[in-house]
């Protein structure tokens, strides 16, 4: 395969070359390190130990938000799908906005063992230093759950463009 100047880039045409089998270089198969599951002898293949698990009760989880800016407004917005009003903390303070609360409905007493658990339960909090300055005053601020949606619209401070300062 041919090189650019710089040994260590390859051409464009060098890569189309490489996936599209220019050149007639052949490049040998990689070999896995280790068998399938299918390939191993059923007593190979241990239950998982309870104690693997580590529990992430020390660590509320993390609200995944978005935020993004209109000409006049600072807009947050949270998947909060599950989660009442009621289990929702929303405050700011020195320009930093922190929403927590609480997504219960994922345990049951009847479970006996769990096979999957990707979804998360329990306490959750997101603190954000937000990108521009707002007004947080209760008539700047609105607030709403919709559809599973957490949407808080700030209005953004009114900044004054900068002055130019004379140097004498």
């Amino acid at each position: 395969m041919a090189r650019t100047n710089s040994d260590d880039l390859l051409m464009e045409d060098d890569l189309a070359a490489a996936f599209l089998g220019g050149d007639d270089e052949v490049v040998a198969p990689v070999e896995p390190e280790e068998p399938a599951v299918d390939d191993v002898p059923q007593e190979e293949i241990s239950e998982p130990v309870e104690d693997e698990w580590v529990e992430t009760d020390e660590f509320p989880g993390q609200l995944a938000v978005d935020v993004y800016e209109t000409a006049d407004k600072l807009v947050v917005k949270a998947r909060t799908a599950g989660i009442s009003k009621s289990d929702l903390d929303v405050s700011i303070s020195d320009n930093i906005l922190t929403i927590s609360g609480v997504l219960s409905g994922g345990e049951d007493e009847q479970t006996t063992r769990w096979h999957i658990q990707e979804c998360y339960w329990g306490e959750f909090s997101r603190t954000i230093a937000l990108p521009v300055q707002v007004r947080e005053d209760e008539n700047s601020v609105k607030a709403e759950l919709k559809d599973g949606v957490l949407t808080i619209m700030f209005d953004k401070e009114k900044t004054e463009a900068p002055k130019k300062i004379a140097i004498q």
